[in-house]
């Protein structure tokens, strides 16, 4: 599966006097199997590109297709193009509403008109996914669970929709290094066990190194860059001017590098930069 955006601009409050440009002449293909580090500073756009891959948003010019379909076609997405991008919004618990586990996960393919009769193993498998018992949870309010389950649960319910795309906004704000933790193995999982396309949008640039394989900068509500990590990252002061940093990791490196030490200075990850240093160490003894 494929998106294809073409000259993608989208206004806020168009006409008014709070008119805002959020996105201007985006042009971008994601294609099946990426991982996919969306970053920028806040106002770059990201959020308002990610809601339009579902369809949430309409393009107020340009274009935008799954599989060679216009998402905008008609006058509305149709809803199996919609259900093959799923979008899990920062803090997901807070779209929990219903009174049980079951329910909640049940309601996006309910709306989609799966049979009630398959709604059950669907429910199961997702919440197998996410690594929720279904017995065990299935009948609880998902008021009464703790954030890291809610979470989950949250992020049941979209996969429940059976996307082939998952789009994250900041999925680990607000968890704890174990609730951090999880989230990644988690969404590892899905992007290599179980073939999800994934876009993962998020301000700590040490996870994006840790995780994607394709990386796209926003600024001012453009493409900025767009290319490996490691190309990316490279462009340390492109990306210190618009606001940005570079991975703990890879700044550590570069430093040494840059006091003379015999380092490539090329890491990007904890574990390249204890590669890197364990190896100049290891020369010096």
């Amino acid at each position: 599966m494929s998106i294809e955006i073409k000259d993608l601009s989208y206004i806020y409050l168009p006409g008014t006097p709070y008119e805002k440009t959020a996105l201007k002449k985006i042009n971008m293909h994601i294609g099946k199997g990426e991982f996919i580090g969306l970053i920028g500073h806040t106002g770059s756009g990201k959020s308002t590109l990610a809601q339009h891959l579902n369809g949430l948003l309409k393009p107020t010019q340009g274009s935008i297709s799954i599989d060679g379909v216009s998402l905008w076609e008609k006058k509305k997405p149709p809803a199996d193009l919609c259900r093959k991008v799923g979008l899990v919004f920062q803090y997901p618990e807070h779209q929990l509403f219903a009174e049980t586990v079951y329910e909640d996960v049940a309601f996006g393919p309910r709306n989609l008109d799966i049979p009630e009769a398959e709604l059950p193993s669907l429910v199961r498998q997702s919440l197998e996914w996410v690594g929720l018992s279904y017995e065990e949870f299935k009948d609880r309010s998902p008021f009464a669970l703790s954030g890291g389950q809610k979470r989950r649960v949250a992020m049941a319910g979209v996969l429940a929709m059976q996307s082939d795309v998952l789009v994250l906004d900041e999925p680990t704000a607000g968890l704890d290094p174990a609730g951090r933790k999880e989230m990644i193995s988690l969404v590892k999982q899905l992007y290599q066990k179980y073939d999800r396309t994934v876009v993962w949008i998020s301000h700590n640039m040490d996870e994006i190194a840790r995780l994607v394989n394709r990386l796209i900068v926003m600024y001012r509500g453009k493409i900025y860059l767009d290319g490996a990590p490691r190309e990316v990252f490279a462009r340390e002061q492109e990306l210190k001017n618009i606001g940005l940093d570079i991975p703990a990791a890879a700044a550590v490196v570069r430093r040494l590098k840059e006091r003379g030490k015999p380092v490539p200075g090329r890491a990007i990850t904890i574990d390249e930069a204890f590669q890197e240093i364990s190896q100049w160490m290891g020369g010096n003894r």
